[in-house]
Protein backbone atom coordinates (compact mmCIF):
# COMPACT_ATOMS: atom_id res chain seq x y z
CA UNK A 1 0.00 0.00 0.00
CA UNK A 2 1.25 3.10 -0.68
CA UNK A 3 1.39 4.85 2.84
CA UNK A 4 1.13 8.43 1.81
CA UNK A 5 -2.06 8.53 -0.27
CA UNK A 6 -3.52 5.65 1.98
CA UNK A 7 -2.96 6.74 5.40
CA UNK A 8 -5.84 8.84 5.87
CA UNK A 9 -8.13 6.27 4.57
CA UNK A 10 -6.74 3.66 6.96
CA UNK A 11 -7.19 5.72 9.63
CA UNK A 12 -10.78 6.57 8.68
CA UNK A 13 -11.45 3.16 8.52
CA UNK A 14 -11.60 3.25 4.90
CA UNK A 15 -9.75 0.32 4.00
CA UNK A 16 -11.65 -2.08 5.58
CA UNK A 17 -15.42 -0.84 5.62
CA UNK A 18 -15.37 -0.23 1.78
CA UNK A 19 -11.91 -0.97 0.34
CA UNK A 20 -8.91 -3.94 0.70
CA UNK A 21 -5.47 -2.10 0.25
CA UNK A 22 -4.37 -1.17 -2.66
CA UNK A 23 -1.69 0.70 -3.92
CA UNK A 24 -2.71 4.61 -5.63
CA UNK A 25 -1.80 4.38 -9.32
CA UNK A 26 -3.91 7.54 -10.86
CA UNK A 27 -3.19 11.06 -9.63
CA UNK A 28 -7.74 12.14 -8.77
CA UNK A 29 -8.21 15.77 -7.72
CA UNK A 30 -11.60 16.64 -6.32
CA UNK A 31 -13.55 19.87 -6.61
CA UNK A 32 -16.40 21.34 -5.10
CA UNK A 33 -17.38 24.74 -6.16
CA UNK A 34 -13.95 24.86 -7.95
CA UNK A 35 -11.90 24.11 -4.59
CA UNK A 36 -9.70 21.18 -4.45
CA UNK A 37 -10.09 19.02 -1.25
CA UNK A 38 -8.05 16.98 0.82
CA UNK A 39 -8.82 13.47 2.12
CA UNK A 40 -10.41 13.68 5.41
CA UNK A 41 -11.77 17.39 4.78
CA UNK A 42 -14.77 18.56 7.18
CA UNK A 43 -17.59 19.22 4.47
CA UNK A 44 -20.85 20.83 5.24
CA UNK A 45 -24.17 19.41 3.32
CA UNK A 46 -24.47 22.92 1.70
CA UNK A 47 -20.96 23.00 0.23
CA UNK A 48 -21.51 19.51 -1.40
CA UNK A 49 -25.16 20.30 -2.56
CA UNK A 50 -23.27 20.40 -6.31
CA UNK A 51 -21.84 17.72 -8.50
CA UNK A 52 -18.06 18.40 -8.13
CA UNK A 53 -15.68 17.69 -10.89
CA UNK A 54 -13.04 14.94 -10.26
CA UNK A 55 -9.58 15.72 -12.46
CA UNK A 56 -8.26 12.18 -13.35
CA UNK A 57 -4.49 11.68 -14.25
CA UNK A 58 -2.88 9.09 -16.97
CA UNK A 59 -0.97 9.12 -20.13
CA UNK A 60 -3.10 7.09 -22.43
CA UNK A 61 -6.63 8.97 -23.32
CA UNK A 62 -7.92 5.53 -24.37
CA UNK A 63 -7.53 4.24 -20.68
CA UNK A 64 -11.14 4.40 -19.29
CA UNK A 65 -11.80 4.63 -15.55
CA UNK A 66 -15.31 3.90 -13.17
CA UNK A 67 -15.48 6.73 -10.68
CA UNK A 68 -18.16 5.60 -7.75
CA UNK A 69 -19.13 7.69 -4.60
CA UNK A 70 -20.07 6.20 -1.71
CA UNK A 71 -21.52 6.30 2.05
CA UNK A 72 -20.95 3.62 4.09
CA UNK A 73 -22.21 5.56 7.40
CA UNK A 74 -26.24 5.51 6.07
CA UNK A 75 -28.60 6.00 7.39
CA UNK A 76 -26.59 6.65 11.02
CA UNK A 77 -22.41 6.33 11.81
CA UNK A 78 -23.41 3.97 14.79
CA UNK A 79 -26.21 1.65 12.79
CA UNK A 80 -24.89 1.89 9.17
CA UNK A 81 -28.08 -0.55 7.73
CA UNK A 82 -27.75 0.85 4.78
CA UNK A 83 -24.55 0.97 4.07
CA UNK A 84 -22.79 1.37 1.09
CA UNK A 85 -25.15 4.10 0.06
CA UNK A 86 -24.22 5.13 -3.47
CA UNK A 87 -24.17 8.41 -3.89
CA UNK A 88 -23.06 8.40 -7.57
CA UNK A 89 -21.41 6.78 -10.51
CA UNK A 90 -19.72 7.87 -13.41
CA UNK A 91 -18.20 5.12 -16.17
CA UNK A 92 -16.15 5.19 -19.07
CA UNK A 93 -13.71 8.34 -18.29
CA UNK A 94 -10.93 8.79 -20.11
CA UNK A 95 -7.16 8.95 -18.93
CA UNK A 96 -6.16 12.57 -18.33
CA UNK A 97 -9.86 14.36 -18.34
CA UNK A 98 -12.69 14.45 -16.08
CA UNK A 99 -16.40 12.99 -15.58
CA UNK A 100 -17.82 15.53 -17.59
CA UNK A 101 -16.38 13.34 -20.48
CA UNK A 102 -17.75 9.87 -18.91
CA UNK A 103 -20.90 8.08 -18.72
CA UNK A 104 -23.17 8.91 -15.51
CA UNK A 105 -24.75 5.29 -14.58
CA UNK A 106 -26.36 6.71 -11.55
CA UNK A 107 -27.08 10.75 -11.33
CA UNK A 108 -25.23 12.17 -8.48
CA UNK A 109 -27.30 12.67 -5.35
CA UNK A 110 -25.95 14.94 -2.82
CA UNK A 111 -25.40 13.70 0.24
CA UNK A 112 -27.60 15.11 3.12
CA UNK A 113 -26.62 13.36 6.31
CA UNK A 114 -29.33 13.68 9.10
CA UNK A 115 -27.27 12.27 11.70
CA UNK A 116 -23.97 12.43 12.84
CA UNK A 117 -20.58 13.08 10.83
CA UNK A 118 -20.26 10.12 7.44
CA UNK A 119 -17.34 9.47 5.27
CA UNK A 120 -17.84 10.21 1.87
CA UNK A 121 -15.96 7.88 -0.37
CA UNK A 122 -15.16 8.47 -4.00
CA UNK A 123 -13.10 5.57 -5.55
CA UNK A 124 -11.74 5.11 -9.17
CA UNK A 125 -11.33 1.89 -11.34
CA UNK A 126 -9.45 1.63 -14.28
CA UNK A 127 -11.92 -0.31 -16.41
CA UNK A 128 -10.48 -3.44 -18.79
CA UNK A 129 -11.92 -1.35 -21.55
CA UNK A 130 -14.61 1.07 -22.75
CA UNK A 131 -18.11 -0.13 -22.25
CA UNK A 132 -17.09 -2.81 -19.84
CA UNK A 133 -19.26 -1.52 -17.45
CA UNK A 134 -22.60 -1.49 -18.73
CA UNK A 135 -25.45 -1.66 -16.16
CA UNK A 136 -26.30 0.72 -13.41
CA UNK A 137 -27.29 -0.89 -10.08
CA UNK A 138 -30.69 -0.99 -9.56
CA UNK A 139 -30.89 0.66 -6.28
CA UNK A 140 -28.84 2.74 -4.13
CA UNK A 141 -28.73 1.69 -0.63
CA UNK A 142 -26.65 -1.81 0.29
CA UNK A 143 -24.49 -1.09 -2.87
CA UNK A 144 -21.13 -2.67 -2.61
CA UNK A 145 -18.10 -1.13 -4.07
CA UNK A 146 -16.01 -4.36 -3.22
CA UNK A 147 -18.86 -6.61 -5.25
CA UNK A 148 -19.39 -4.09 -7.83
CA UNK A 149 -15.60 -4.43 -8.66
CA UNK A 150 -15.36 -7.97 -9.22
CA UNK A 151 -18.74 -8.41 -11.17
CA UNK A 152 -16.91 -6.15 -13.72
CA UNK A 153 -12.99 -6.86 -13.22
CA UNK A 154 -11.91 -3.85 -11.89
CA UNK A 155 -9.67 -5.54 -9.97
CA UNK A 156 -8.08 -2.97 -6.91
CA UNK A 157 -8.94 0.84 -7.03
CA UNK A 158 -6.05 2.91 -8.61
CA UNK A 159 -7.05 5.92 -6.42
CA UNK A 160 -9.95 6.65 -3.50
CA UNK A 161 -10.39 9.76 -1.01
CA UNK A 162 -12.75 10.71 1.20
CA UNK A 163 -14.69 13.63 3.40
CA UNK A 164 -16.39 13.92 6.06
CA UNK A 165 -19.63 15.52 5.78
CA UNK A 166 -22.29 16.33 7.82
CA UNK A 167 -26.01 18.20 8.04
CA UNK A 168 -25.55 22.13 7.78
CA UNK A 169 -26.97 22.93 11.14
CA UNK A 170 -27.29 21.56 14.66
CA UNK A 171 -30.28 19.76 16.09
CA UNK A 172 -32.41 22.67 16.65
CA UNK A 173 -34.79 23.24 19.71
CA UNK A 174 -35.22 25.78 22.31
CA UNK A 175 -32.18 28.14 22.46
CA UNK A 176 -30.68 30.16 25.78
CA UNK A 177 -30.56 33.85 24.42
CA UNK A 178 -30.86 35.70 27.91
CA UNK A 179 -30.30 35.93 31.19
CA UNK A 180 -31.77 32.66 33.47
CA UNK A 181 -35.25 33.85 34.99
CA UNK A 182 -36.22 31.12 37.56
CA UNK A 183 -40.38 30.38 36.71
CA UNK A 184 -40.53 30.25 40.50
CA UNK A 185 -41.74 32.73 42.40
CA UNK A 186 -40.47 34.19 45.19
CA UNK A 187 -42.09 34.19 48.72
Amino acid sequence: MAPAANDSLVTAHVIGDVLDPFYTAVDMMILFGGAPIISGMELRAQAVSDRPRVEIGGEDYRDAYTLVMVDPDAPNPSNPTLREYLHWMVTDIPASTDNTHGREMMCYEPPAPSTGIHRMVLVLFQQLGRDTVFAAPSRRHNFSTRGFARRYNLGAPVAAMYFNCQRQTGSGGPRFTGPYTSRRRAG
